[in-house]
């Protein structure tokens, strides 16, 4: 596709003034801006949401090893490591990850 092609799509009445209203909040020259600005931001946000569901599921994943690695190396610190209060702080972190969603 040559990069000087000039294309246009219709709008209904009320995307255009959606358009047209964005367009004077934001102080752009057109309405191509607005256009280019929003798929910007929609691009941005599904990337976020991936990278946000990648680091739930290698915290899942991460948590039940990280217990299982105490259990087993526990006996070899002497310190007697309470595993209920290791695992009960990662379950609550894991709690509150999972009700604060855009926070982790």
């Amino acid at each position: 596709m040559k990069s000087n092609t000039k294309s246009s799509i219709t709008l209904p009445p009320a995307e255009v003034r959606l358009v047209q209203s964005l367009k004077a909040c934001l102080r752009l020259k057109s309405n191509v801006e607005v256009v280019r600005r929003g798929l910007r931001l929609l691009q941005e946000t599904t990337e976020r949401r991936a990278l946000r569901e990648a680091y739930r599921a290698a915290s899942r994943a991460t948590r039940a090893s990280l217990a299982r690695e105490i259990d087993e190396l526990d006996h070899l610190s002497g310190e007697g490591l309470a595993i209920k209060a290791v695992r009960s702080t990662i379950d609550a972190f894991a709690s509150h990850s999972a009700s604060c969603p855009g926070r982790y």
